[in-house]
C-alpha cells in the first residue's frame, strides 16, 4: 500500500440507553445517518481509504452504505473496547506506512476544519500520535487529558478511573486521533484490560507510546458542540438542533431567506437556490431540490424527491411529493397547491 492517510471509523457498538434495535450509527440527524457525516468529513479532509469497524447490526450498516467504493468493512464480533476494534483492522493495514486517523462513527457534529487542524499539528510536530481535545464546562463522562507542568501530555484517564483531582480537569478527549500507523498497531497490541470495564482502551496505547519515548501531542481544536457523545434519545435530539442551525446558517449565507429559523426544519440533503424564501412552519424532508427565487409556505411540507423549478410558489398548507408534483410545479408556475 502506498504512503497515504487512511481512517479507521469505530461503528460496532450498541447503545442500550437509546433503547433501540437500530445500529447506533444509523440513527438520523437531520435526515442522514450519523455515520454518513463522519465518512464525509474524512473524505473532505483528504482521506482516501475508510476502514469501518462494525459489529451490532453489521448487515444493516453495510446495506445503508452499499456502493461506497472507498469503504472496507471490518468485523468486530465481540466489542472488547476501542483498542480491540483498531486491532481488528490489522490484517488490512499491517504493511501500511502512513498516517491513520481514528474516529468514532457516532459523532455527526465533526467538522472538516477540526480534522485539518489535527493533521497540520501532527505534521508540524512530527508526532507518533496527535489528538484533538476539547475544553468543556462540564466534562462529566469524558476521559481527562493529563499534562505535566510544561504542558506535555502524560496520558488520558477515563472518567470512571479518575482521581478526585483529575475529575476537576476540563480538557477532555472526544476521540479524534491521528497516528503513525505502525506505531499505532505495535502499541495497541500491548494494551491490557486493566480497568473497571475489562476492556482494551485505545487511550492506553497512547500511554504505551509515551513510555516508549514516542512523541504524543495534543491540540485543543474541538468545539464543545463537536464533543457531544450521543448515548440517549435526548442527546440525539440536542445534536439534531445543533445540526439544523448549521444547515440553515449555510443556506442563509448562500442567499436563502429563512423567515423563522426555529420554526423551520430542513433536511441536510436538501438543495435550495439563491433568493428563495422559506416561510415559517415549513418542513423540507429528504433529497429535495428547490430552484432560485421560489417562495415556500408557510406550513408547507416538501417530501423527498420534490423538484421545484426557478420561481415556483408553494401555497400555505401544501404537501408536495414526487408523486403529486404536477406540470405547474415542474415548470415553475405560480400558486402551486
Amino acid at each position: 500500500m502506498s504512503k497515504e492517510r487512511v481512517a479507521i471509523i469505530l461503528a460496532a457498538g450498541v447503545s442500550s440507553r437509546m433503547n433501540t434495535k437500530l445500529p447506533k450509527v444509523l440513527h438520523e440527524v437531520c435526515g442522514r445517518a450519523m455515520l454518513a457525516y463522519v465518512l464525509d468529513a474524512c473524505r473532505q479532509a483528504g482521506v482516501g481509504s475508510l476502514y469501518v469497524v462494525i459489529g451490532y447490526g453489521a448487515e444493516q450498516v453495510k446495506k445503508q452504505f452499499e456502493g461506497s467504493k472507498d469503504i472496507t468493512w471490518v468485523d468486530q464480533p465481540e466489542q472488547k473496547g476501542t483498542a480491540h476494534a483498531v486491532l481488528c483492522c490489522k490484517k488490512h493495514l499491517k504493511d501500511f506506512d502512513g498516517e491513520t486517523l481514528v474516529l468514532c462513527g457516532d459523532g455527526p457534529l465533526i467538522r472538516v476544519a477540526t480534522l485539518k487542524t489535527l493533521m497540520e499539528k501532527h505534521k508540524t510536530e512530527r508526532s507518533a500520535a496527535t489528538l484533538a481535545t476539547a475544553v468543556l464546562d462540564d466534562p462529566s463522562g469524558y476521559g481527562r487529558i493529563v499534562r505535566d507542568t510544561y504542558g506535555n501530555i502524560q496520558g488520558i484517564v477515563e472518567h470512571r478511573e479518575c482521581t478526585k483531582e483529575q475529575l476537576a480537569i476540563k480538557e477532555v478527549n472526544p476521540s479524534y486521533y491521528l497516528f503513525n500507523n505502525k506505531i499505532l498497531f505495535d502499541s495497541a497490541s500491548k494494551v491490557k484490560p486493566d480497568n473497571a470495564k475489562k476492556e482494551y482502551y485505545l487511550t492506553d496505547a497512547l500511554s504505551i507510546m509515551i513510555a516508549a519515548g514516542h512523541k504524543v501531542t495534543a491540540v485543543t481544536a474541538v468545539l464543545p458542540e463537536e464533543a457531544i457523545s450521543i448515548n440517549s434519545r435526548v442527546q440525539l435530539s440536542e445534536t439534531g438542533k445543533i445540526m439544523q442551525r448549521r444547515i440553515q446558517l449555510e443556506l442563509m449565507n448562500k442567499g436563502v431567506t429563512i423567515v423563522d429559523p426555529p420554526n423551520t426544519w430542513i433536511d441536510a440533503r436538501a438543495q435550495i437556490g439563491q433568493d428563495t424564501v422559506i416561510e415559517p412552519f415549513t418542513c423540507i424532508h429528504g433529497e429535495v431540490k428547490i430552484g432560485r427565487g421560489c417562495r415556500i409556505g408557510p406550513l408547507a411540507y416538501l417530501r423527498s424527491g420534490t423538484i421545484l423549478k426557478n420561481g415556483s410558489y408553494i401555497k400555505p398548507g401544501t404537501v408536495i411529493s414526487q408523486e403529486n408534483m404536477d406540470e405547474s410545479v415542474r415548470k415553475g408556475k405560480k400558486n402551486v397547491s
